[in-house]
């Protein structure tokens, strides 16, 4: 494809220069506007005025530029087609070859907090227009539509075979996709808080495989944003789902915590004065299933706990930071995913597939606290009682439907995780909890939703533990709290439900 008429207009002119030289070496008549056309003519190189060719005046302060029919109608006309030859002639329209052209930085300037009036400005129209034109009529137009492609644009210039089909088709795609990120930022700043699904990404990682490994699978984001990785294998489908239920729940906690995380769910969490003992007692949770978890604490690694840690084989380990004596003990392993969190903003919606649709649902960011809690009992908990509460209901809400989570003294004793009823649930925790040799006597329980039976508490009672939290609503509530009443147990309703499925 030899390219005898390119239209250049560009905002960000950085890396153009060698694009700019070798068009005019073989000779293509270049078309520009303002700021890009002195960019050219500074580099002693002649350009056509988009202005003379359309014989109209760039107007409204630079508003309209290139919205023309003499413009659009050299970039869309159809070579093979007759009729487009005939009204090419008879308007004088030169053809468009090449387009290169970028939009105004709409999210940059949103994100640099300037006012409405200049974010409103930073809509671009003709710019749009141009890509969308030019990648319509890829066939016989090449449009390039991000600086970040003059790299492989200027080796495909001074290439053997130039701009073939295969390439301008390549270019037709990322102009689109160009295109609708650009839309979609745009829509989100005029939605606001609204819940609608537009969804545009175009920060892809390819992951090794996804759930298993005959399925594909990749990450679209800036993960840079929220985690540093500093040591170890690159990230799998399965690790980033357990990163991001291990992020969320430690998130929850402000006094020094480490968690252990396994298929999503928590398998060990203690709050200690001290990182090693909240390593200590966190794993005594479940020294079984913490194998191969992932872990997070909310404060710098030390050596003392790094070295304790080293026994055990992890997936991932997250923290705010590592001490450098600690690095050298946890990088002996050389796959071993070391993370640093960063301090980001979640997102405040969260996205399912389902069917041949997508689910899209505001995030759980309700965290329970005393004043949340309303004793039904004619006991009231004690102090003690409802830190304990505080604690199980935390881990609660970041563990799968049906859970029951039993914990006591800022320590996960036990959970039942997935159930399908609230029976299997409790009876999961306690087993889990007599496995690893804990006592549950004045232990705390959790329940993500209401007892429509006394059943669970009547098991909990037999089982030693003295406080229930739940969000309480069943028809069948007054049967739960009477029996905790004749058994001197404490019970609080929320009125929040936690399902997570």
């Amino acid at each position: 494809m030899r390219i005898q008429n390119a239209l250049i207009s560009v905002f960000h002119k950085d890396g153009l220069g060698p694009i700019v030289d070798a068009l005019n070496a073989s000779g293509t008549t270049l078309y520009s506007t303002g700021g890009t056309q002195a960019f050219i003519e500074e580099r002693g190189i002649s350009v056509e005025r988009v202005e003379d060719l359309t014989s109209y005046p760039s107007i409204l302060g630079g508003r309209v530029k290139t919205l023309h029919p003499k413009v659009f109608g050299g970039i869309l006309s159809r070579r093979e087609n007759e009729s487009d030859r005939l009204q090419m002639k008879e308007f004088d329209i030169p053809y468009f070859d090449l387009v290169i052209v970028d939009l105004y930085p709409f999210e940059a300037t949103l994100a640099s907090g300037a006012s409405e009036t200049d974010i409103i400005e930073k809509i671009d129209i003709g710019g749009i227009s141009l890509i969308r034109a030019a990648a319509k009529n890829f066939k016989d137009c090449w449009i390039i539509s991000n600086r970040n492609q003059y790299n492989e644009a200027l080796s495909i210039l001074r290439g053997e075979h130039g701009a073939t089909l295969d390439v301008r088709r390549k270019y037709a795609l990322e102009a689109f996709d160009e295109s609708s990120n650009y839309d979609t930022a745009i829509y989100r700043y005029f939605a606001g808080d609204r819940l609608d699904l537009k969804v545009s990404n175009r920060t892809r990682q390819t992951l090794r495989y996804g759930e298993n490994p005959h399925q594909e699978a990749a990450f679209y984001g800036n993960i840079d944003d929220a985690l540093e990785q500093i040591h170890g294998k690159a990230l799998s489908y399965n690790n980033l789902l357990d990163i991001d239920a291990t992020v969320n729940l430690i998130k929850e906690f402000e006094d020094t915590t480490i968690a252990i995380i396994k298929h999503n769910n928590a398998c060990g969490l203690a709050t200690r004065s001290t990182l090693e003992q909240a390593w200590d007692d966190a794993l005594a949770g479940d020294s079984v299933s913490a194998f191969g978890g992932v872990i997070a604490s909310n404060r710098t690694i030390d050596s003392a706990t790094a070295l304790k840690m080293n026994s055990l084989f992890f997936e991932v380990l997250m923290a705010p930071g590592f001490d450098e004596d600690a690095l050298v003990i946890l990088k002996s392993k050389k796959n071993r995913v070391l993370l640093i969190m960063k301090d980001f903003k979640v997102p405040e919606y969260s996205l399912r597939s389902v069917l041949n649709g997508t689910l899209v649902q505001a995030r759980d960011q309700k965290t329970e606290s005393i004043e949340d809690m309303t004793t039904v009992t004619d006991l009231s908990p004690t102090e003690e009682q409802f830190q304990d509460l505080l604690f199980a209901a935390k881990v609660c809400k970041h563990t799968k439907s049906n859970t029951i989570v039993l914990a006591k003294g800022g320590q996960l004793l036990g959970s039942g995780t997935g159930q399908t009823s609230r029976v299997d649930a409790l009876n999961q925790a306690i087993e889990k909890a007599d496995r690893f040799n804990f006592s549950l006597e004045g232990a705390a329980m959790a329940s993500d939703a209401f007892f429509p039976f006394p059943d669970c508490v009547e098991i909990a009672k037999n089982a030693g533990i003295s406080c229930v939290v739940q969000p309480g609503g069943s028809i069948r509530d007054k049967e739960s709290i009477e029996f905790c009443n004749s058994h001197k147990m404490t019970m609080v309703t929320t009125g929040i439900r936690h399902f997570k499925h």
